[in-house]
């Protein structure tokens, strides 16, 4: 099922301003699309009005070409899964799973073939006597995907799902679930803050900021082009470098000074001011052979005070903060294994200059890349 929102936008009683605005999404047929961003950003919000438990203030929302906008829940073809599970404590495994289908007054016999199969699906047909209490964090949450699957929704509405299982756990349920997906090949719109869910998990992902879509877009491309300051900032572990800068020229062209460092800018990039902001992503940016430079230096590198360092086996992140620059602006650098650099040394580091993004550093949007 195709699923689509245009220009919604929800105020809550009494509120002064929006919730969510300007709410437009397009959502294929089969697509796996997850909403991330920041506590607080609107993301849940805007699911829950897919889900029909809010119904928005302005703007449409779209099952295939069926206006839904004002349709209540339980006359929405979906299905979701919570954060916190929501078993029945007295139902058995196959209870919780059964409950909608009595409710629908589906016949025994189709009921006990569709839990059966969703069980062996999730591999937790050996539960299905047990009650919740007796199951683990990460058998509940499949307990949660059966009683969804069972109902063979048009759409799954998934909040959160993962956020109360252990790191492992995590990494291996989102795989299941993934998978799980891919199998059924069900429309599935997923929530979550942890930008590595995103980006391991989404056909699509949409960043969210402040109630509003910041970005869609592939998770390569959420990486490797971000359209504002926010993804650049939300985006990646460690987050990119985002230095301020001043726009100059001089015989040879035009640069961005960042403290005492220039940083070459492409002669086709048109900018409306010189505030700009340089963004470098740390594995963007290499140590040159001659990597510690003398105090005062100037040239295209990009020099860094030292604060510290960490080795992590196969990679030596280096922390500290731009050489020269008046606010302190900090930096990460992700270099070599084999490369030693100390705290209090002062490294200069090249960039590769095709991932170098500039961006307004009024407007916060993306002006161009590197050449």
């Amino acid at each position: 099922m195709r699923v689509s929102l245009s220009n919604v936008g929800l105020r809550y009683p009494g509120a002064t301003r929006n919730a969510v605005q300007d709410i437009n999404l397009a959502i294929n047929d089969g697509e796996f699309l997850v909403l991330v961003g920041p506590s607080g950003c609107g993301k849940s919000t805007t699911l829950r009005m897919l889900a029909g438990l809010e119904l928005p203030t302005e703007g449409t929302v779209a099952f295939d070409n069926d206006d839904v906008t004002t349709v209540p829940a339980a006359e929405r073809d979906i299905a979701m899964v919570f954060q916190n599970y929501a078993l029945y404590p007295h139902m058995s495994v196959a209870g919780n799973m059964e409950f909608a289908l009595k409710n629908a007054k589906m016949p025994r016999d189709e009921r006990t073939a569709r839990i059966q199969k969703a069980a062996e699906l999730l591999d937790i047909d050996q539960y299905l006597d047990r009650k919740p209490r007796q199951l683990s964090g990460g058998q509940r949450q499949r307990v949660a995907m059966g009683r969804a699957i069972v109902r063979n929704p048009q759409v799954f509405l998934m909040d959160e799902p993962l956020s109360n299982l252990d790191a492992k756990l995590r990494v291996q349920t989102r795989g299941q679930i993934l998978q799980l997906q891919r199998n059924l090949g069900v429309t599935t719109v997923y929530v979550t803050h942890d930008q590595t869910e995103a980006m391991t998990m989404g056909d699509r992902v949409v960043v969210m900021n402040a109630g509003r879509i910041e970005q869609v877009g592939r998770p390569k491309d959420l990486y490797n082009r971000p359209e504002t300051l926010f993804v650049a900032s939300f985006i990646g572990s460690p987050t990119m470098n985002l230095m301020p800068g001043t726009l100059e020229s001089n015989g040879t062209g035009r640069f961005v000074r960042v403290g005492r460092n220039l940083v070459p800018v492409p002669a086709e990039l048109e900018f409306s001011h010189d505030d700009v902001v340089v963004g470098v992503r740390p594995e963007d940016l290499f140590v040159p052979e001659e990597a510690v430079v003398d105090a005062g230096s100037d040239s295209d590198r990009i020099t860094m005070d030292i604060k510290l360092v960490e080795s992590v086996g196969s990679d030596t992140y280096v922390y500290g903060s731009v050489h020269g620059s008046p606010e302190g602006t900090q930096m990460v650098a992700r270099i070599g294994k084999d490369q030693d650099p100390a705290a209090g040394e002062r490294i200069s580091l090249l960039a590769d200059r095709q991932r170098v993004l500039f961006f307004d550093a009024k407007t916060e949007k993306l002006i161009g890349a590197g050449a």
